[in-house]
């Protein structure tokens, strides 16, 4: 029983940590935070950026160990709600910008000078997608 716990321990610690590592070395190889701050042009804030990915990565692993109450009210959720969808979105919009996916996809598309429309198609179909997720699956 003891053995069991420990093997189990010593698995989950592992996976943690080459997830983890794994999310560093996405970040880091890709320059997400350097290049974020250079877009918004507060390259002085760059620690408090690498801070706050550090924080909020270790707080969001801490919070999914536990299931809690904050006792607030529901419409607390609209703005905590709307950071996560901002970070994901900034994600995903560095990694496209990194690897050039959108051109390389408008290129092979034939539609290089409509590379806006390719744009808000794809925004446009993560928002409808999202909003019929939250209204017809989530109680």
């Amino acid at each position: 029983m003891v053995i069991e716990s420990v093997a189990v321990i010593v698995i989950g610690l592992g996976g943690g940590l080459a997830v983890g590592s794994g999310f560093v070395a996405f970040l880091t190889m890709l320059g997400v935070v350097p290049r974020l701050t250079q877009l918004t042009r507060t390259g002085k804030y760059i620690h408090a950026y690498e801070w706050a990915v550090i924080i909020g990565a270790q707080a969001g692993t801490w919070f999914s160990f536990y299931e809690f109450n904050l006792g607030m009210s529901p419409l607390f959720a609209i703005p905590v709600g709307l950071a996560a969808g901002v970070f994901v979105g900034m994600l995903a919009a560095a990694l496209t910008e990194v690897l050039n996916v959108l051109p390389i996809l408008a290129k092979r598309l034939g539609i290089v000078d409509r590379i806006i429309v390719l744009l808000m198609a794809i925004v446009l179909g993560k928002v409808i997608g999202s909003l019929f997720h939250w209204i017809y699956f989530v109680d």
